[in-house]
């Protein structure tokens, strides 16, 4: 049995050699891999090794990047819309038919368990698949003023130039979401993707690549120096866009980077996702939506369940219930069958984690399961369940990120929507009752971009995905993901 088990190991281990040297490790910029004088390392948080280097870009190497999106940009705009589906239509199929591979390289480089990674690449084949059928359908409209004598014209034309940059939480699905619409819409593109986890995106683009993706419509800057590297080509005006997902402080600073060219942007920023159960809610259905809102990619998601708020006649019973579900859930290697809670991304999420939970148990919750770091090698923190959060827990009001179900009370639905709308932020909130005039109530009232009716998990790339107040400006996928990538021009026209 133990040679039986260490041939599997030496398997696993040369499978996982072989799929990380499958991916370029350049900077891809004008059509070409390119290689760099300095490189940054890619880490396994599951065990805290380098699985491989990639480049590290310099400003001058982004500006070549930028140079080759512009120089591509007349070319692509005037691309027939049908060929830009099929293009994208092709990356969807090669997406699918490598979801295996691609589903590992996000395990190892960022720790989710592959179960959940597959996922992930189905979720963002889809965004492919839903801009490759936008593609085609971008309309203007042409109508009669209204005193007469003459018409109106609208033509919908691409933005130009775009700046994309992704997070390390889901590294190829946030690609996907933004390299779909700008596509589609006729949009050349530079995209830096997280410095942790940029082996996703270099697979990603690598397919579009074999898609037939022309030269320089988009290209690849990886880089340890974000600020320095990219900073000047925000404030390029050949620059005409910027689309970021990541944190509200840095979501306002590239906001105003922006500003000083009146560039477009979408920005998804950070969350702090309410999440409220009734006394009438169906708590098995409530349960199970916790456990999704909650612990989707470790709790490191900006639409995280961040403060379960539960009517105080359930309260206890919803806290058994999550409590035992909790504890049921393995923890190791995202690689390993049956893991669901993998590692967090590095040591700081889990120092953070940890300092947010002690702060909420010192002010009086208490701990029914986990409520330390994991003692083990990598970055592991444990599924753990708090109640009795207050109010003025410093997880209250800012990201957990991580496994942590933190739950406080409630007495009225009026309650329960002052508690849920007391935050800077507006991503998302959830809400479960078996009341629909209750549902439709509080939805309505309810400050977020987004509302979770009984269910745990709303993300599709059919639906507009963002925030209001300080989760962010603008949309992600729907039919009105692409306008973000278009320009509205009136032509009027004597008769």
């Amino acid at each position: 049995m133990q040679n039986t088990q260490s041939g599997s190991a030496q398997m696993n281990d040369t499978r996982e050699r072989e799929v990380i040297e499958s991916v370029p490790t350049g900077l891809f910029i004008g059509g070409a891999w390119v290689t760099t004088n300095a490189t940054m390392p890619v880490d396994d948080p599951s065990t805290g090794r380098v699985l491989t280097e990639v480049a590290d870009a310099d400003p001058d190497e982004a500006a070549a990047a930028l140079d080759a999106a512009v120089a591509a940009q007349p070319a692509w705009a005037a691309t027939a819309p049908r060929e830009r589906s099929e293009i994208l239509s092709r990356a969807y199929a090669l997406l699918m038919e490598e979801r295996d591979r691609l589903a590992l390289i996000m395990t190892l480089e960022m720790g989710k368990p592959l179960a959940e990674a597959k996922g992930e690449v189905a979720y963002a084949a889809e965004f492919f698949r839903w801009f490759a059928e936008e593609a085609v359908r971008i309309d203007g409209g042409y109508m009669t003023a209204p005193a007469g004598g003459s018409r109106f014209l609208v033509a919908k034309q691409p933005v130009g130039p775009c700046i994309l940059i992704t997070p390390w939480n889901f590294p190829m699905a946030m690609g996907t979401r933004k390299i779909g619409p700008a596509l589609a819409a006729g949009c050349t593109s530079v995209i830096k993707p997280a410095s942790q986890t940029p082996l996703s995106t270099l697979a990603l683009v690598d397919i579009l690549v074999r898609a037939g993706l022309p030269e320089g419509v988009v290209n690849v800057v990886t880089t340890s120096k974000t600020d320095d590297v990219m900073s000047p080509l925000i404030l390029d005006p050949r620059s005409r866009k910027i689309s970021f997902t990541g944190s509200t402080p840095v979501g306002k600073h590239l906001l105003e980077l922006a500003s000083r060219t009146v560039m477009r942007t979408s920005m998804e920023l950070g969350g702090n996702a309410p999440f409220l159960v009734f006394e009438d809610a169906d708590l098995d259905v409530a349960v199970e939506g916790a456990m999704l809102a909650k612990m989707r990619n470790i709790g490191q998601a900006c639409t995280a369940a961040n403060r379960i708020l539960v009517q105080r006649p359930v309260a206890e019973e919803f806290a058994q219930r999550l409590t035992e579900r909790m504890g049921a859930l393995a923890m190791g290697r995202g690689v390993e069958d049956d893991v669901v809670v993998g590692p967090l991304v590095n040591q700081a999420a889990v120092d953070k984690v940890d300092e947010l939970v002690k702060d909420a148990v010192g002010r009086g919750a208490s701990a029914r399961i986990g409520g330390a770091p994991a003692e083990r090698d990598g970055y592991f923190y444990p599924a753990t369940v708090l109640t009795g959060v207050p109010a003025d827990a410093e997880m209250a009001s800012a990201e957990i990120f991580g496994p942590v179900a933190a739950i406080g009370e409630f007495d009225t639905e009026e309650e329960a929507v002052t508690l849920a709308n007391d935050t800077p932020f507006g991503l998302i909130s959830y809400v479960f009752t078996q009341d629909l005039n209750r549902g439709l109530r509080v939805s309505e009232a309810l400050e977020a971009g987004m509302v979770g009716l009984n269910q745990g998990v709303v993300s599709n790339p059919a639906a507009p995905f963002g925030g209001i107040k300080e989760s962010g400006v603008g949309r992600e996928g729907g039919f009105t993901g692409i306008d973000e990538f278009l320009e509205s021009k009136y032509i009027g026209i004597k008769m």
